[in-house]
């Protein structure tokens, strides 16, 4: 019997690990406390790999084409600019662009693909215990009616943000520390003379304002207000205070706002779960991490953990791997969550210093840097996340970082492909939750893709031969884009790998 996965959350995260399972006939359920889906949101951007995790489950859709994709970004002590970023320029000449839309018009297209695949939300519907066995676990929920119930399923995952009530019931630790005391934050309509193509951010000792452009000429601004500033502060004190403080700094007037859409306040931390397990109980997303939204990493790493543990999920509920399978997926993401927290918090310790030396070495050191062209360009690819490689984890132990080349771990990038039948496709197209087989010769192809097939199942293995191949390995392609095995051809050795992968010794 396949089992049953319960998420919690229908953020990025849990939308993309329900989109997952239900593709492969996972029963799977989506619950969130929310009465219904969210029209605003903290998170503005996709960056290439969150485009990437979206296009191999089919839930791409039309972003690419209502988003911005070149990016200006400008940072200004007072009237005078010290700092341009060119974002788009600086990655031209990559095959994926960061998307700049809002993380609502995201989720909207997710559940959009959710419902194509069978499934759907629960709103309205709270969890508020859980209890778990050797065998599955029992989840209580409440509903806006007050009713509870109880629910039976084999696993349950918490995709339920920063205060997890998952994390919470499972007993696992959230430690961490503040990055920003706070900000205040609205969306506005109005008709600004401001670039319309990426943001402006004004850094005053230690004190910054940023305004970024949406479309439909709707305006996000923030700030970090006075650490006097009363707290509970009304929406409307909280729009008064941002935007007499954005006119004091732009020197652009209000009379063209129109329309305040939302306002709020946040703060931002820097926190990472204990653990990313515990038995039939898994984190991702904001559940497992929270870091400063400094380069766009926050809704990102959240959809890469959700691809990660889907595949891994898939195969365990199938009982085509045994469930120490999940034990992998901390062993790979845990570590890369910690890189991501360590570079965002330095980010914001770098560019917003409240001490005059800091603020000193950012001026007259880190500027300069940061304004080469080819420093901003490792910027962004790192920002990227396309660099990302589980090298030496524990399904690549015997991959260095010294190897040259594609090794086991690295992300294998998009390329040309046929399909066995001669179909053309592309690499992620052609993935869509599955296994790859990549090689050079289609009866190589052929025979290594059954080999792989009767491990993982026919469903989850898909067979390629590179439009224009460059080695005679053969690869077999993870459904999260990374290499799992890679060698001449020999499909008993593909098939020793996977056996030691699904059922460790």
């Amino acid at each position: 019997m396949t089992d049953t996965v319960l998420i919690a959350g229908a953020g990025p995260t849990g939308l993309a690990l329900a989109i997952h399972l239900a593709l492969h006939d996972i029963p799977v359920r989506v619950i969130d406390a929310a009465a219904g889906p969210a029209t605003t949101s903290r998170a503005l951007g996709l960056q290439p790999r969150g485009v990437e995790v979206l296009e191999r489950v089919g839930a791409l859709g039309d972003l690419p084409q209502r988003s911005q994709s070149s990016l200006n970004m400008s940072y200004n002590e007072g009237s005078r600019t010290v700092l341009r970023l060119h974002v788009g320029q600086a990655v031209a000449d990559q095959p994926k662009q960061a998307l700049l839309i809002s993380q609502a018009e995201v989720e909207g297209t997710m559940r959009d693909r959710l419902a194509q695949v069978g499934g759907h939300v629960e709103w309205g519907t709270r969890l508020v215990a859980a209890r778990q066995d050797d065998t599955s676990v029992t989840a209580t929920v409440q509903t806006t009616d007050g009713a509870e119930h109880h629910i039976e399923t084999h696993w349950l995952i918490g995709c339920d943000g920063a205060h997890s009530t998952v994390r919470k019931l499972a007993g696992i630790g959230f430690p961490g520390r503040k990055l920003l005391e706070r900000l205040l934050m609205v969306d506005v309509r109005a008709q600004w003379p401001l670039d319309k193509n990426g943001s402006t951010t004004w850094m005053e000792a230690g004190h910054m304002l940023s305004v970024t452009a949406l479309p439909d000429d709707i305006w996000r601004v923030f700030t970090e207000p006075p650490s006097d500033l009363p707290d509970q502060l009304s929406e409307r004190e909280i729009t008064d205070r941002v935007l007499s403080e954005f006119s004091r700094r732009s020197g652009v007037a209000l009379d063209t706002v129109t329309d305040i859409r939302w306002a709020s306040e946040f703060r931002i931390h820097r926190r990472l779960a204990d653990a990313y397990r515990r038995g039939r109980i898994l984190l991702a997303g904001d559940a497992a991490h929270i870091q400063s939204p400094t380069g766009g990493q926050g809704q990102n790493t959240g959809l890469g953990d959700a691809e990660n543990l889907a595949w891994k999920l898939v195969l365990v509920a199938r009982g085509r791997a045994d469930h120490r399978l999940l034990d992998t997926y901390e062993g790979e993401r845990r570590p890369l969550a910690r890189k991501v927290l360590r570079a965002t918090s330095t980010a914001v310790d770098i560019m917003l210093p409240h001490d005059p030396w800091k603020r000193l070495l950012r001026d007259k050191v880190v500027l300069p840097v940061v304004r080469l062209p080819a420093v901003q360009r490792r910027l962004w690819l790192a920002a990227s996340q396309l660099g990302i490689s589980y090298r030496g984890g524990p399904l690549a132990s015997a991959s260095h970082r010294w190897m040259p080349g594609l090794r086991p771990g690295d992300r294998m990038p998009d390329l040309a492909c046929r399909r066995l039948d001669g179909g053309r496709t592309t690499l992620h197209a052609a993935i869509c939750g599955r296994w790859a087989v990549l090689a050079a010769d289609p009866d190589i192809t052929a025979r290594h893709a059954a080999a792989a097939a009767a491990q993982l199942g026919a469903d989850l293995v898909v067979g390629l031969t590179p439009v224009e191949p460059d080695a005679h390995d053969v690869v077999l392609i993870r459904p999260d884009g990374h290499i799992g095995w890679r060698g001449r051809p020999a499909p008993d050795k593909l098939t020793t790998w996977l056996n030691q992968v699904l059922w460790p010794a």
